[in-house]
């Protein structure tokens, strides 16, 4: 089991954590924000899990059938955690709309607040976490597991100022009006993280900034050929697929342009963390006006 696994499994074991604190508070107060945050809480173990299973089937290596390895499965994992978020906020929004017409007193408000609260840091601490070890280690299902362990922490707060107000104020109905501002933020999220995910599945380029360093590696690392061209990236899950053309001179033997290939990969390997290489090697004649220059 890789970090990245242990990391989605111990996701899951502090969601139920936190999912289990959420509830009780929702149970002591008879809030209707907060039994909308617990509720939130549920699809959030439930991502974990999907994440886990998602990055498991991402480790295997390439065979027969997917020769360019399992690398996509964190998208799919992705998809459904955003897909599930939208479903929550759905949920929530239901109940802030028959807590509206409905609206309840609050009981023991003060203790629900506190355990809410202490079940709202862990969760921060951890999103802070997960999303710094999901960039670091280019791991989309993580990214997207830390977004929404975020978004349950933006909703406890919605959730705290809802039932402090009506604690203060003595209005219930404030209750579920927060519950429902709040619900549409994570409606946002939800729906920014499949649109991501979906741009990962359809082959979306590398960064900009990756693609120039990558392009730069290659102008200082391809000494002896005469340019590249028709650099292409594509990037899944912790994986950047790297191709392009690389003309040199056509008396050139096939040893010696092999050891640039060599060369080149090697750089861009060792660099581009997760970096996959494919060079084509083109005579002179193919060379274009507007290929990258070797310096």
């Amino acid at each position: 089991m890789d970090r990245t696994q242990k990391a989605a499994l111990l996701s899951a074991g502090i969601g139920l954590v936190v999912t289990a604190l959420k509830f009780y508070a929702a149970w002591l107060t008879g809030s209707l924000a907060l039994y909308s945050d617990a509720l939130e809480s549920i699809i959030n173990v439930v991502a974990a899990v999907g994440a886990f299973v998602a990055l498991r089937v991402a480790a295997r290596p390439a065979d027969a059938e997917h020769p360019y390895g399992h690398h996509k499965a964190e998208f799919f994992s992705a998809v459904i955690e955003g897909a599930l978020i939208v479903v929550a906020a759905v949920l929530i929004l239901r109940e802030a709309y028959f807590g509206l017409l409905a609206p309840k007193h609050l009981d023991a408000p003060a203790l629900g607040v506190a355990i809410n609260l202490g079940a709202g840091a862990i969760n921060a601490v951890w999103a802070w976490a997960l999303m710094r070890w999901g960039r670091a280690w280019r791991s989309p299902a993580l990214v997207a597991d830390a977004r929404h362990v975020f978004a349950d922490v933006v909703t406890s707060c919605g959730v705290l100022v809802g039932v402090v107000a009506v604690w203060l104020t003595g209005y219930p109905v404030l209750d579920p009006a927060v519950a429902g501002l709040v619900a549409l933020n994570i409606l946002w999220s939800g729906f920014r993280m499949v649109r991501e995910s979906v741009d990962g599945l359809m082959d979306r380029a590398a960064s900009p900034d990756m693609v120039c360093e990558i392009r730069a590696l290659i102008s200082r690392h391809g000494e002896g050929a005469l340019e590249a061209h028709d650099v292409r990236t594509r990037s899944a899950g912790q994986a950047t697929f790297i191709d392009f053309h690389l003309v040199v001179p056509g008396s050139m033997t096939v040893e010696a342009s092999h050891a640039i290939c060599d060369r080149l990969e090697s750089a861009l390997e060792t660099t581009i963390p997760g970096a996959v290489v494919t060079i084509h090697v083109e005579p002179g004649e193919e060379a274009k006006a507007r290929g990258l220059p070797i310096l």
